[in-house]
């Protein structure tokens, strides 16, 4: 069966333009739009009229942590059933906020690879995953944290030289990671570390990158502090991910490379707004620390024309997945315009993601994956923070 959605007006995440009086045919079977235009609509089988509203593509959430509950904070001794069960409780909520992909980075007993391969095998619908498995980090590092009942195993990988790394993301590529996530630098989440603490050699990022990238793999690097942020871009990684304290150098140089900068703005929002009393004092204390000087830095990465990918660290404290559409008010806080951050929630995040052949875009032969909103986003992006809008998954409506 074929559906005609008309009467609408479109974002087609390609272009910073509302185009007016839109139509697409939705192929029930296979999900694509077989069809898009605009005025008169053929007709059709099956036709829905969306009266005037705006539609534009599913949000794509480049950075997620689908273990995590934003409300409990619980980061230790987590057993895998527990985090198979929070991220299907996650997945839920991200879709219903109007999230359609996410790339999970950085995952406890690689439970998202495990929910990435039920998707493949058509057991699990909903929003899709591109997966990175554990994450790599040094011993004492971000991402050192103990995991299981009985403490027997780690969150990341603990890596502390370029042969450990390679056989630690060649053991994530036999697992199915399509994502290598490397902890550059120190973070507000780790007890043992400060934000600017420098966690792997060039060396060992080189190896990352070199090890991924002929497994048809990307790198993301969490990089808060400027000298892990520098060492990532050197390696190549495919996206910096935070990049709270890069220099002016390496904002000329992350740009000239075309690598890819997630802000995560509301992670750090949230820590400082909603935790005091309720997180432990450092967390607070470090995110606290450098958030001026972290939004006066992303004002000159927008400023300079930086790519942007669209991520928010949902899961972190506070951060809940519901929350993803803040994200693209708060860029705009720093710097970036509605069309900017809109077309990094869409295009950009999918090219990053690797799935800009199907997804990202309302495209013919793309899948049908797009919200239907009451306002117009480009005119004011808090129009997809709207509760009740049409979220729509390989055509189907979901919400």
């Amino acid at each position: 069966m074929q559906t005609l959605y008309k009467n609408f007006d479109l974002f087609d995440g390609l272009k910073p333009e509302i185009q007016k009086d839109a139509w697409f045919i939705v192929d029930s079977e296979s999900g694509k739009i077989v069809k898009l235009g605009f005025k008169d609509a053929p007709d059709c089988e099956k036709v829905v009229d969306l009266k005037g509203k705006y539609v534009m593509p599913g949000l794509i959430n480049s950075h997620v942590h689908l273990m995590m509950n934003p409300i409990t904070n619980k980061l230790e001794y987590l057993s895998e059933a527990e985090v198979a069960f929070t991220a299907l409780n996650n997945l839920k909520e991200a879709l219903k906020a109007g999230v359609t992909y996410v790339r999970d980075c950085g995952c406890a007993f690689d439970v998202d690879i495990k929910l990435r391969r039920l998707q493949e095998e058509g057991q699990l619908g909903g929003t899709e995953i591109v997966p990175s498995g554990r994450p790599m980090c040094i011993t004492g590092g971000h991402a050192d944290f103990t995991e299981g009942i009985d403490g027997e195993t780690t969150w990341g990988h603990l890596v502390d030289s370029s042969d450990e790394m390679r056989h630690a993301v060649r053991r994530q590529f036999k697992l199915g990671a399509k994502n290598i996530k490397v902890m550059a630098t120190g973070g507000v989440m780790s007890a043992t570390d400060q934000i600017d603490d420098t966690e792997f050699s060039v060396d060992e990022l080189k190896t990352a990158v070199a090890e991924a990238h002929t497994k048809h793999m990307t790198v993301a690097a969490h990089a808060e502090g400027t000298q892990g942020i520098h060492n990532a871009i050197i390696a190549g990684v495919d996206s910096v991910e935070h990049g709270c304290l890069i220099s002016d150098d390496d904002i000329d140089l992350i740009k000239e490379k075309g690598i890819y900068l997630t802000p995560t703005v509301i992670a750090s929002y949230t820590i400082p707004t909603y935790g005091e009393g309720k997180l432990p004092s450092y967390m607070v204390d470090k995110a606290r620390g450098f958030l001026d000087k972290f939004y006066a830095r992303m004002k000159v990465v927008n400023k300079a024309g930086v790519k942007l990918a669209f991520g928010t660290d949902a899961g972190t404290p506070f951060n809940r997945f519901a929350d993803t559409p803040k994200e693209l008010e708060l860029l705009t806080k720093v710097g970036a315009s509605n069309a900017e951050v809109l077309l990094a929630a869409t295009k950009n995040s999918a090219h990053l993601l690797r799935i800009d052949d199907k997804y990202g875009s309302i495209q013919e032969g793309k899948i049908a994956d797009f919200l239907v909103l009451d306002h117009d986003p480009l005119a004011d992006v808090k129009a997809v923070q709207q509760v009740d809008k049409g979220v729509y998954k390989k055509g189907v409506k979901v919400y």
